[in-house]
C-alpha cells in the first residue's frame, strides 16, 4: 500500500466507479497484516516514505518467503537485508526473480526503482577495504530506493592524500556516508571540509582496543565537526535510509 495506490481507491469511491464493500475489502489490511509471528507493516510507506524492509537474520527461510508473500500482496517491491548466500537459494526457488547483491547481503525481490540521473547523490566513504561490506548495505539500499550513489573507498585518514584527492566528489554531494572502524576519525575529516549532512557509521573493525566498533562509534560520538550524526555500529541500512530522506526533502 502506497499513497498513489491509497489515492486510487479514494478517488473510486468518490466518482462512485468502487463500492464501499469493495473499498474496505482493498484496505482490510491497513495499515498492517497479522501472520502471527509478524506483523506486515503496508502503512509505512505511506507514513514515512519508505516501505518496511525485511532484517533477514535469525529469521528463518520460511518466515521470509511467507513475510515476501503477504508484502507482494499490496506492493512490488520487497527488500531483505543480511540475508546469508544460503538464505538467497531458499529464496529464489520461490522468487526465481530475486536478485542477490553479495557484498551488500541484500536480496531484492521485484521491480527495483530506476536510479535518477540527478545531480543530487550520496557519496558513500569507507576509510578502509574491511569497511566495505557495510559500505555496500548502505550504497545498495540507497540504489534499490532509486537515490544515486558514488563509492569512494579505502581513503581513511591513514593516508590523508587519498581523501583530498577525492574533495571535489565529496563536495559535489547532497549527503556523506563514512563508514569506519578502528578510530573512526574519518567522518570527522570528512565533516571538517564538507558542507552537507555526514551520517558516520562505526564498524567493528579493528584490534582489541576497538571492542568491536564501540571505540570508534564513541569516537564519532564525540566529533568536533557539527554536522556529523551517527548510527549504529555496522548499520549501513540505517544510514542509507537516512541520506534517501535527506534527499527526498532536496527535491
Amino acid at each position: 500500500m502506497n499513497s498513489d495506490h491509497l489515492k486510487s481507491i479514494l478517488n473510486a469511491v468518490s466518482n462512485h466507479s468502487m463500492s464501499l464493500d469493495t473499498a474496505l475489502s482493498a484496505l482490510r489490511d491497513l495499515p498492517y497484516k497479522d501472520m502471527d509471528f509478524a506483523k506486515i507493516d503496508h502503512h509505512r510507506k505511506i507514513r514515512t516514505g519508505v516501505n518496511e524492509v525485511i532484517y533477514g537474520e535469525s529469521k528463518t527461510p520460511k518466515q521470509i518467503i511467507q513475510i515476501s508473500k503477504g508484502f507482494l500482496e499490496n506492493q512490488n517491491f520487497v527488500m531483505i537485508t543480511r540475508a546469508s548466500q544460503k538464505l538467497a537459494k531458499k529464496v529464489k526457488k520461490i522468487f526465481p526473480q530475486a536478485v542477490y547483491y553479495k557484498k551488500a547481503r541484500i536480496l531484492a525481490i521485484g521491480d527495483t526503482p530506476i536510479i535518477e540521473d540527478s545531480l543530487n547523490y550520496v557519496a558513500v566513504v569507507t576509510a578502509g577495504t574491511t569497511d566495505i561490506p557495510v559500505a555496500e548495505e548502505a550504497a545498495t539500499t540507497l540504489e534499490l530506493h532509486g537515490t544515486k550513489v558514488i563509492r569512494l573507498f579505502d581513503v581513511g585518514v591513514a593516508g590523508l592524500h587519498r581523501l583530498l584527492d577525492k574533495r571535489q566528489e565529496l563536495w559535489g554531494a547532497s549527503a556523506i556516508i563514512a563508514v569506519a572502524g578502528m578510530e573512526g576519525a574519518l567522518a570527522t575529516v570528512i565533516g571538517g571540509i564538507v558542507s552537507v549532512p555526514v551520517i558516520a557509521v562505526p564498524t567493528s573493525i579493528g584490534y582489541g582496543a576497538s571492542f568491536n566498533g564501540i571505540a570508534a562509534m564513541l569516537a564519532m560520538l564525540n566529533s568536533c565537526a557539527p554536522g556529523v550524526s551517527v548510527v549504529n555500529i555496522n548499520n549501513g541500512f540505517g544510514a542509507a535510509i537516512c541520506a534517501h530522506l535527506i534527499l527526498r526533502g532536496k527535491k
